[in-house]
């Protein structure tokens, strides 16, 4: 309780100054202290030792020409690896890199826009609304791997079912994941399908804090839907939008699990084996772990140069900035 400081002789009780209350650092505010750093430390070294430390090791691995058995008796290679990266062939480093682009950027096209345009029909309430919104979330609710071994019956060329809503149609059967020219627009229609869900729930929360006065300013003024929605639901979306571009490139660079179970590895001819898939082909399968983390490593810059260039460009002339 702050105290009454009485004004000094000569000055009137209605002339002094008010007192300023004294301000206490509260309680529970460790933040610059030393128990703040004793509270953290759990969860820093379970950081620590689950991702620096292994990313670390993974750079001094990829420099060695790794023996798993018995490490003591592997070899330096210094930047052998790395070097490896532009004279291996079956698949070649470029092609397995324009893979891994061709996954990131179709989904980044493809999941952000169809995740919008569910996000704006969806944001009108109701228990109807509310239905949707849990089915087109139930798909990344399922474990992953459950559901690329669904898609994989769906895609069967001889009895699946995405061929027999062609037949309905009257459209030419596909060969899905068994043809190179379709083998990686199949997998990006199922990983869209099973991301989108998330997706369109960022853009949902994005949308019901943006501000309405300003659209139904312009709805007054005679604008349209569409010129509403570029002139003035669209800029205020530009934050929600990088943010969704930043993860889809992250979690695209890493994917697996698809292209093991929809591709029987990365095929048909390595058209969809990406880096991630290389990583585990030479690392894993191969037994090359020093080529492998020399892999691994590259594909973590790469990850890192996305975000970086993500954080300093514009969304349709905004977004995020460092």
């Amino acid at each position: 309780m702050a105290e009454t400081v009485a004004p000094p002789a000569g000055v009137s009780q209605s002339t002094a100054p008010a007192p300023r209350p004294r301000t206490r650092r509260s309680a529970r505010d460790f933040r610059n202290t030393p128990m703040g750093w004793l509270y953290s430390a759990p969860a820093v070294l379970i950081f620590a030792g689950f991702v620096i430390v292994p990313t670390f090791y993974t750079f001094y691995v990829s420099l060695w020409h790794w023996n798993v058995l018995n490490p003591a008796l592997s070899t330096y290679k210094g930047l052998g690896n790395y070097r490896d990266l532009f004279t291996n062939v079956d698949p070649t480093f470029a092609q397995t890199l324009l893979n891994s682009l061709y996954f990131t950027v179709g989904m980044i096209v493809l999941g952000t826009g169809v995740s919008l345009g569910l996000a704006l029909l969806l944001m009108r309430g109701g228990k109807a609304m509310g239905a949707a919104r849990v089915m087109v979330y139930l798909p990344h609710a399922t474990p992953l791997i459950a559901t690329s071994i669904i898609w994989v019956w769906i895609f069967n060329p001889q009895f699946g079912f995405a061929n027999y809503l062609l037949h309905l149609l009257h459209l030419p059967a596909s060969q899905w994941t068994q043809s190179q020219s379709t083998a990686m627009p199949s997998v990006i229609l199922f990983s869209v399908w099973h991301e989108v869900g998330f997706t369109t729930l960022v853009f949902l929360g994005g949308l019901a804090v943006i501000s309405e006065e300003t659209g139904e300013a312009a709805r007054v003024d005679g604008c349209g839907p569409w010129r509403e929605f570029w002139y003035v639901t669209w800029p205020q979306l530009r934050p929600v939008t990088a943010f969704i571009v930043v993860i889809t490139s992250i979690t695209s660079l890493q994917a697996f699990t698809q292209f093991y179970l929809l591709t029987s590895g990365g095929g048909p001819d390595n058209a969809t084996t990406t880096l991630s898939f290389l990583v585990y082909k030479e690392g894993i399968v191969l037994g090359d772990t020093g080529y492998g983390a020399a892999l691994a490593v590259v594909l973590f810059l790469i990850t890192i140069l996305f975000t970086l260039v993500r954080r300093r460009t514009d969304v349709g002339g905004g977004g995020l900035t460092s």
